[in-house]
């Protein structure tokens, strides 16, 4: 990260308001439409697979991780991951993506989503989710729609909608 120090860290609850601030600047209000936003309505994000990027105490990123199923296969859908502007470009998504993984995949989850650019997503593993396999509420670009195994296979014969995984969702 150059002679920046950064400090990924996981999300605490007080980091929410700081977090909801960055997506504002980020990805503005048009975000709330979007596939994956209408599944973050339904469950909340699983904070001990967020994480934080800061510089000192200044918060510069984000990614969050939610649990989804696709058809009956329970799975993550991670995002959003974002940076805050003048910070791109140093690794901290990068830093942040694969904190998010290593410690999903260390904690037992099989199967990661996503709605992303696959150049960027690629160079860690994702690939796209075969045409016509995986449905998603609302708006989506499917050519947008990424899949990583965690375990190799874990992805053989998943098919079908992607909602929220209401076994994770608080009574």
């Amino acid at each position: 990260m150059n002679d920046l120090s950064l400090t990924i860290l996981p999300e605490i609850a007080g980091d929410a308001q700081a977090i909801e601030r960055l997506h504002e600047r980020t990805f503005g209000p048009g975000r709330f439409v979007l596939s994956a936003y209408r599944i973050r309505e339904h469950v909340d994000h699983v904070l001990e697979l967020s994480f934080t990027a800061r510089i000192g105490t200044l918060l510069v990123g984000s990614v969050r991780q939610l649990p989804i199923r696709v058809g009956d296969t329970p799975a993550l859908l991670l995002g959003p991951l974002t940076v805050e502007p003048p910070f791109r470009g140093r690794g901290v998504g990068r830093m942040l993506l694969e904190r998010a993984l290593k410690d999903a995949k260390t904690q037992g989850h099989r199967l990661v989503l996503l709605v992303g650019d696959e150049p960027y997503y690629s160079r860690v593993g994702f690939k796209p989710v075969p045409k016509g396999r995986v449905t998603m509420p609302g708006p989506v670009d499917y050519a947008r729609l990424l899949v990583l195994e965690l375990v190799e296979g874990a992805f053989e014969g998943v098919s079908g909608p992607v909602g929220p995984d209401w076994s994770k969702t608080p009574t």
